[in-house]
């Protein structure tokens, strides 16, 4: 509990609203004392708001430090919770009443500035209140435990009430203080809140580390990590700082994963074939790391024969597992080289594949190798093949037997190359892949807005490539994801690539319609996701976007994550739409080719089953969708697996059931086996 000088000591308030909104290109609020950046990157009028009259009320306190101490600007003062006679029990709350209604978006807190960690907060909640009886949560989380600036953005709310809630301690106690800042608002009347027919952006998720890698587990967790500090990547190794998100509960949970002796930042990534996440190369890079959801355990595997880092990875047919590429390891001095080799789990060995020759699918970077090998889009296939899509504009098909092969499979389209573009299968059916965005080099250059349909078919062959109409805006660092009525959601980015920087980050997300093939921009978000940001598909239906940074103590780290509610969720009015509920689905194991018997509390027309996702640096080779025609009626159906683990891959994947008007239910997990 929060003990001896306990709570959340001293808080320093500054509000600011402003009445600039978007005019045409792109969003740039920051988080600053008295400023709200809006627009093409014109700086807005921030109006400070009078605070007399304010008052703050708090659970407890101990004479001396009464909590009206927040309001008097004065870092040497503080509140703090009752310790004598009595240590108060967590949790413990502040509450500010603002006196009148404002458009809120933002808090920022400080802990104690002392040298002493003592009593900063851990878990926590944000609430705001219009009248102090009906609270809404708009942010949940956990601290990092130092003493730096926690900044958290949320969807703007109407509000005269701040509440922050400490459920628990960071490792520790202390005196905390608190700094408010409100953005993006526009006074008490002239907001408007964004049509919820564009999407709405519901709670922040806050993080103690900066999560640079996710993977959504067949728990309905996701699991993020940074590097061996929460907020630096450079400088360390043999350890790696993890944290796991649990929807169900909204608690953020922290672990230092000391026993593989792997720094898993920059590695490649994929989910196995029984839905282990397994990790490879990075800052330490040769080794291999695994971790079970089964038994919320890592262990390390068998190291790889070659050094990588920013390699790619892809789960194979089999449940082999393909890694390609990856010179960043070796640093600028690198002379490439990282050809491909393969994992096979069953015996945890790795095996050198020379036929499968990294050179082909080589970008022309101006930083050379080592950057022109990075993050391949792999696609695993038909009969054991793995489809290279991109970043490079020269497409090939890599084959596992043997010793490997390798065939060029044509250029994509008129596109030239697209590092940190990406690429998702949208209809592993099909072999239908849409592909956006992206640079000519990895950094410092102006990104496209391209897109292209890449379909495949036989390996070996060329594949068919389709330029269809660019994106809304140009786009370096976004990442896409599938959802379950096929449409892509493209999230995030910049329009001139530079990693650690915010500048020119793209704010709208877009959504890609299949079938009319066209991009429709949605609402914007409210925290900037560029470079080391990571997207990916929930159990509900909702997309996880955050992370971002991971550069020491500068002032693009991203500690949080918001969910986003595609329009599919919302009806017409705004208001929920009625989702329809699986009640049922068996066999939840089965092998490829065989069927589901679903039944359902009402119609549906359709269903769809997504892999499991895992994302870093806008790469996921783990997601993709197959659309299931159901045979039945009324509230029972039956669907069937795909017969080829080329399309089916096994592992982990989530049953979609949709209606006529395409609102997706709850996901039922579903194992896809040999």
């Amino acid at each position: 509990m929060l003990h001896k000088s306990t709570a959340l000591a001293l808080f320093t308030i500054c509000l600011t609203v402003t009445h600039a909104r978007p005019s045409g290109g792109s969003l740039y609020p920051r988080v600053a004392v008295d400023a709200v950046v809006a627009g093409n990157a014109a700086v807005a009028q921030a109006v400070p708001i009078d605070r007399t009259g304010w008052t703050v009320t708090a659970d407890s306190y101990q004479p001396g430090n009464e909590p009206s101490n927040v309001l008097d600007g004065n870092t040497g003062t503080f509140w703090h919770t009752e310790y004598s006679p009595t240590n108060a029990a967590l949790p413990h709350n502040l509450t500010i009443d603002l006196k009148a209604l404002y458009w809120i978006n933002g808090l920022s807190y400080l802990p104690r500035q002392d040298g002493s960690s003592n009593g900063n907060i851990g878990q926590h909640i944000i609430q705001l209140s219009a009248d102090n009886s009906n609270w809404v949560t708009v942010a949940t989380g956990t601290y990092l435990n130092d003493a730096s600036l926690k900044q958290t953005l949320f969807a703007s709310t109407h509000a005269r009430y701040v509440r922050l809630t400490a459920q628990t301690e960071a490792q520790g106690a202390g005196n905390p203080w608190t700094k408010i800042n409100l953005h993006d608002g526009s006074g008490k009347s002239s907001y408007s809140p964004p049509p919820t027919s564009l999407g709405q952006w519901g709670e922040t998720i806050d993080f103690p580390i900066v999560p640079v890698a996710a993977v959504v587990l067949n728990t309905g967790k996701v699991l993020t990590w940074s590097s061996f500090e929460a907020n630096s990547f450079s400088g360390g190794g043999g350890l790696t700082q993890t944290a796991t998100y649990d929807p169900s509960t909204g608690i953020v949970s922290q672990r230092t994963v000391t026993n593989t002796g792997h720094d898993m930042f920059c590695p490649g990534l994929s989910i196995d074939a029984s839905g282990r996440t397994v990790v490879t190369g990075g800052n330490n890079d040769l080794k291999t790391s695994i971790y079970n959801p089964a038994s919320d355990a890592w262990v390390s595997a068998a190291n790889m024969n070659i050094t990588r880092g920013y390699q790619a990875q892809v789960t194979l047919f089999d449940g082999r597992i393909f890694v390609i590429g990856g010179s960043w390891s070796d640093g600028t001095a690198s002379k490439g080289g990282k050809n491909g080799e393969i994992y096979n789990s069953t015996t945890n060995t790795w095996t050198e594949l020379p036929g499968c020759p990294v050179a082909p699918m080589l970008t022309q970077d101006a930083q050379g190798v080592y950057r022109a090998d990075n993050h391949g889009w792999l696609f695993g296939w038909k009969n054991g093949f793995v489809f290279q899509a991109g970043p490079s504009k020269a497409m090939n098909w890599y084959g596992m037997a043997g010793s490997g092969t390798q065939e060029a499979a044509g250029n994509r389209g008129d596109d030239a190359d697209a590092m940190n573009g990406n690429a998702v299968m949208y209809d592993a059916v099909n072999g239908k892949i849409l592909a956006i965005g992206g640079a000519t080099s990895y950094q410092d250059t102006t990104a496209t807005s391209n897109a292209h349909i890449i379909t495949i078919g036989a390996p070996n062959t060329t594949a068919t490539v389709t330029t269809i109409g660019s994106m809304v805006y140009a786009r370096g660092f976004a990442n896409s994801i599938v959802l379950p009525d096929g449409k892509v959601f493209i999230v995030g980015g910049q329009k001139y690539v530079e990693p650690f920087s915010d500048d020119t980050a793209v704010y709208y997300p877009e959504m890609w319609d299949p079938t009319t093939q066209k991009f429709t921009t949605l609402n914007p978000m409210y925290t900037p996701r560029t470079y080391h940001s990571v997207a990916l598909l929930l159990p509900d239906g909702t997309v996880f976007s955050g992370g971002g940074g991971l550069c020491g103590t500068c002032t693009t780290n991203h500690f949080d994550a918001q969910i986003y509610s595609p329009p599919y969720l919302f009806n017409t009015d705004g208001s929920r739409a009625t989702r329809p509920k699986i009640t049922s689905a068996s066999p939840t194991s089965i092998k490829v080719g065989g069927s589901i018997v679903v039944a359902t509390d009402s119609a549906v027309t359709s269903f769809s089953l997504i892999r499991q996702g895992s994302a870093t640096h806008s790469v996921d080779t783990d997601q993709r969708r197959i659309a299931l025609t159901p045979t039945g009626s009324g509230t029972s159906y039956t669907v069937a697996v795909p017969s080829d683990p080329g399309i089916a891959i096994p592992g982990y994947w989530m049953l979609f059931a949709l209606t006529s008007a395409g609102v997706p239910s709850l996901a039922q997990t579903i194992l896809v086996t040999l």
